[in-house]
């Protein structure tokens, strides 16, 4: 395999290079450049920009484009409400990510229980058992 096929491969699965200008990317979203161009200013897609200050998109933002469209389009959203979408939207997916952290710390202090401790669910009683020659004190 030649190395053109090979970075062609990787560019191809990372949904966040940004590869794509302006131009490119408006055609593969089905949209004409000066509308990238507003909803870039409208903070709906926002692109990375270059040193020289061109826009360059992913294939992620190439996505998040075809679903501005189609909500605007199709379900009849506004653009403020597509915003509201798309901000809450990433919400749900950095406290998913939160979530899917949190589970694999307990999942590793569980597994670094000593074996004389068990934790106990919340719907258990929990009965401290003292020998009757230490009750007595």
């Amino acid at each position: 395999m030649d190395n053109r096929s090979q970075d062609s491969r990787e560019t191809a699965v990372d949904p966040d290079a940004q590869i794509f200008v302006i131009s490119v990317a408006a055609e593969l979203a089905g949209m004409h450049a000066q509308t990238l161009r507003n909803y870039d200013r409208l903070g709906l897609v926002i692109p990375h920009r270059t040193t020289g200050g061109g826009r360059r998109y992913s294939p992620r933002d190439v996505a998040m484009l075809r679903e501005v469209q189609r909500l605007s389009q199709d379900e009849g959203v506004n653009l403020a409400g597509i915003k509201r979408i798309i901000e809450l939207t990433n919400q749900v997916e950095a406290l998913q990510h939160r979530v899917r952290e949190m589970a694999d710390e307990i999942a590793r202090m569980h597994s670094g229980l000593r074996g004389d401790l068990v934790p106990v669910p919340r719907s258990t009683a929990l009965v401290v058992w003292k020998p009757k020659h230490q009750r007595e004190r």
